[in-house]
């Protein structure tokens, strides 16, 4: 080692050059301090990102909380209308589905009670309910006059217009056969005037609003079944009568 300080000093003219002085460069105290400063400062500006979150989420949530807790607030303002209108319409969904329960319930038992298990059908869906009649038993061939025993079941489709406020689309079908009546030149006309006298006879033998009906005719455009046979257009050939409840926008 003594040997190589002696090459470098004679390469270098034999001068040493003197160490750097303890005055040169921060202090060691410094390079502390400023990195404490730094943590510092990281740790105010995640603080700061905190206090900026999402006021409206938080507001939800506590919202979904005081709900789940059992709270109630009178309030119905702007900060609670979002999670207050989902609530609503959820309430309403529930509603709904039970009234259409109760009133698919009242005309199965309407249905049984008149003895027209025969001529009727019931089904009930999360959109309303359905009563179907055969036409065999509502009209003659071709014509739109409603016979003496299609009273007992236009009955039965009032008794269930009775106490609710359901909304009444009364729809006629035919088969697929061209129309040999001399009144109508179409199925459409026809399946409409069956409609329409459907409709007629309950504003006549009840006191359900008329803004709460209406009659439309399909002719053979919704079939149940193909009409190949015999059986299978006395099915097609019918009219429904379908409960919608209030407030759909399209009924």
């Amino acid at each position: 080692m003594a040997e190589q300080e002696a090459a470098l000093e004679q390469q270098s003219g034999g001068v040493k050059s003197a160490p750097p002085s303890k005055d040169e460069g921060i202090p060691a105290w410094m390079a502390t301090f400023a990195d404490m400063v730094t943590l510092l400062l990281c740790f105010f500006v995640l603080l700061l990102s905190f206090t900026n979150s999402d006021v409206n989420n938080f507001r939800k949530m506590m919202g979904s909380v005081q709900e789940a807790l059992g709270v109630q607030h009178d309030d119905r303002g702007a900060l609670s209308a979002p999670y207050a209108e989902t609530n609503f319409k959820e309430r309403r969904s529930v509603r709904e589905n039970r009234e259409i329960v109760e009133l698919g319930a009242r005309v199965k038992k309407a249905i049984r009670a008149k003895d027209l298990s025969r001529m009727a059908r019931v089904s009930s869906d999360k959109s309303g309910v359905m009563l179907r009649l055969s036409n065999h038993a509502m009209f003659a061939k071709g014509a739109a006059v409603l016979t003496p025993a299609a009273g007992k079941g236009l009955q039965a489709v009032i008794e269930g217009m009775t106490g609710n406020n359901f909304n009444l689309i009364i729809r006629g079908h035919t088969d697929g056969d061209k129309s040999e009546s001399s009144l109508y030149s179409s199925n459409w006309e026809l399946s409409a005037a069956r409609a329409a006298a459907c409709l007629r006879y309950i504003l006549e033998h009840s006191d359900i609003p008329a803004k709460r009906m209406k009659a439309v005719g399909y002719a053979s455009a919704k079939p149940i079944l193909p009409s190949t046979t015999e059986d299978n257009k006395q099915m097609n050939r019918r009219v429904e009568f379908f409960y919608m409840p209030p407030g759909r926008s399209k009924w």
